[in-house]
């Protein structure tokens, strides 16, 4: 005989987002389309960003293909992040004896994707709902456009809140400072400089657009720095396109001074939460060959945090404490100044977010 549903512990369904990526060479050209073609990275009016979508993702397939074929011909996010998702349900679960917990994954621009999750999610019926980007800092071109299209999706019931940034709590700081440590330990009494190294994105967004992304990632690199006692380290941006003025320095350009100043490097994927091309390929690949090229010794580069037990258990409690409360908001610090992007100034303001 079933149990009255007040008398049963909460369904509490967890939403992990992330990009997602190719899972073979054949979905290479639909994943970049479908990238290309969001309004969050290409801001123009369907009628051309469209066309332009098709374009580029047509010019660059090839090469994708073969930056992919490096990783055995598709991306590692989902087994990641699915990783990711089972350790967390099993934190919250021990946390959580009394209510029924599920996570879901759902990536942006490739499976399974917003609808399919969206319709999973429904299918489930979950009393409560914590949506949760795997992008530690908020900006307008991942975060947000992957909630704002889970929002337009999503009909079924739950009470949802949101987390939408976590730059620097207890679990995401620990996590990284003991990569990091590891990764001194490694270089030992050579001279090393750590870099942290955040993707890119033009700097007309936060100048214009009001995104905090910047500033979030400047936090967190500052406390990771302020944790291990770090004395000699810098913020850099990789994977810059285009023609637009990108926020700076790039990782070239900061491995280039590495060089002249003499010292090795520990490269930090400090925006990144699981291995995939922009680690394996740029950090691991492209990058090493140019601080080879530069003479710059030891070159190591710091794992992304993955399934580390002290960020696990970071965004298990991040989770907890979103389910005392409403709406959106950060888990740990978030942004400290006022940005015209930021969702919970937004809604303290009463509108949304640019």
């Amino acid at each position: 005989m079933s149990l009255p549903r007040d008398s049963r512990g909460r369904r509490i369904a967890v939403v992990l987002f992330n990009l997602g990526g190719p899972d073979g060479p054949d979905s290479v050209r639909p994943f970049l389309f479908n990238l290309f073609n969001d309004p969050a990275i290409i801001g123009l009016p369907g009628v051309l960003r469209t066309p332009l979508a098709r374009l580029i993702s047509s010019r660059r397939e090839t090469s994708a293909q073969a930056n992919y074929a490096l990783m055995g011909g598709g991306s590692p996010l989902l087994p990641g992040t699915r990783a990711q998702a089972t350790a967390l349900e099993q934190a919250l679960s021990d946390r959580l004896p009394a209510d029924d917990v599920r996570t879901f994954v759902c990536m942006r621009y490739w499976h399974p994707m917003t609808g399919a999750v969206a319709a999973e999610v429904e299918a489930w019926a979950p009393d409560q709902i914590v949506l949760l980007p795997l992008y530690p800092q908020f900006s307008t071109t991942t975060t947000a456009s992957s909630l704002k299209l889970w929002q337009e999706t999503y009909r079924g019931p739950g009470i949802s809140r949101t987390i939408c940034c976590y730059p620097r709590p207890e679990g995401w700081i620990e996590a990284q400072a003991g990569l990091i440590g590891e990764a001194l330990k490694a270089a030992g009494d050579q001279p090393v400089r750590v870099l942290f190294s955040a993707h890119g994105i033009p700097e007309s967004l936060v100048t214009r657009k009001g995104d905090p992304y910047a500033e979030q990632v400047e936090a967190g690199c500052r406390a990771v720095a302020e944790r291990l006692g770090l004395t000699d380290w810098g913020l850099c941006y990789q994977s810059r396109v285009g023609p637009m003025k990108w926020l700076g320095p790039s990782t070239p350009e900061a491995l280039e001074q590495a060089g002249g100043d003499g010292v090795g490097v520990i490269l930090v994927p400090i925006a990144f939460v699981s291995e995939h091309i922009e680690t394996l390929v740029e950090l691991d690949i492209e990058y090493r060959e140019l601080a080879e090229e530069r003479g710059i010794h030891p070159y190591i580069r710091v794992p992304t945090v993955s399934v580390t037990p002290a960020f696990i258990s970071g965004l298990a409690e991040g989770v907890i404490a979103a389910l005392d409360r409403a709406g959106t908001s950060p888990f740990g610090p978030g942004c400290q100044a006022d940005w015209k992007a930021c969702p919970c100034q937004a809604e303290r303001r009463g509108g949304a977010a640019a």
